[in-house]
């Protein structure tokens, strides 16, 4: 990938980020914060599969690697919420 498609993955990150910014200061989160809970973690999805996929290199890399690393984020994922339940 040439540093076009980096900059252009970078813009996009960039803007989600934004969007992700004006969702919380606009005081959505105030009024109807499962909405604004739900859009910025939609747009956290996004933003960590386009850095997986583009700055880890993982579009390019056999399947096989695509999904022993969706495997160890699933467990982590999986541990970290069985965490949160066992604190309260």
């Amino acid at each position: 990938m040439d540093w076009k498609g980096y900059t252009l993955i970078y813009v996009v990150l960039f803007a989600f980020a934004t969007a992700q910014a004006v969702v919380e200061f606009t005081g959505l989160v105030d009024s109807a914060y499962w909405l604004a809970f739900a859009v910025i973690m939609v747009l956290s999805i996004i933003k960590a599969v386009g850095v997986a996929a583009y700055y880890q290199h993982l579009r390019w890399e056999p399947r096989a690697v695509t999904y022993l690393v969706l495997g160890g984020t699933t467990a982590a994922l999986a541990l970290t919420a069985a965490a949160a339940y066992s604190i309260v």
